[in-house]
């Protein structure tokens, strides 16, 4: 299992960007994949996860909701997190993860192995 999460960068408060994640060794068909993040001297938190098994799932952290979205193309197995309106607070470096272990509409678990992340700074 490789996933590689690209298109972070530098925006200013309000900015949008939009991440990647290219996923090889298992397919999206049947399986959630997610997002999480870390902050300087913060632990990892989760941040959105989607599964279109169960008729569609998703999660996302109330830090998050109505600002970000979390969308698959199950052709290409590459996972998309569009983030709008950002704020200082979401600076951190973004992993994608899947399989995930565990997921519902209300918490997203993924115990690892870690990808390599991709750095989203938000200035003030």
């Amino acid at each position: 299992v490789q996933l590689q999460a690209s298109g972070g960068g530098l925006v200013q408060t309000g900015g949008s960007l939009r991440l990647s994640c290219a996923a090889s060794g298992f397919t999206f068909d049947n399986v959630a994949v997610g997002w999480f993040r870390q902050a300087p001297g913060k632990e990892r938190e989760k941040v959105s996860c989607i599964s279109k098994r169960r008729g569609g799932v998703t999660y996302y952290a109330d830090s998050v909701k109505g600002r970000f979205t979390i969308s698959t193309d199950n052709a290409k197995n590459t996972a998309y997190l569009q983030m709008d309106s950002l704020k200082p607070e979401d600076t951190a470096v973004y992993y994608c993860a899947g399989p995930i272990d565990y997921y519902s509409d209300r918490d997203c678990l993924f115990f690892g192995p870690w990808g390599q992340g991709t750095q989203v700074t938000v200035s003030s």
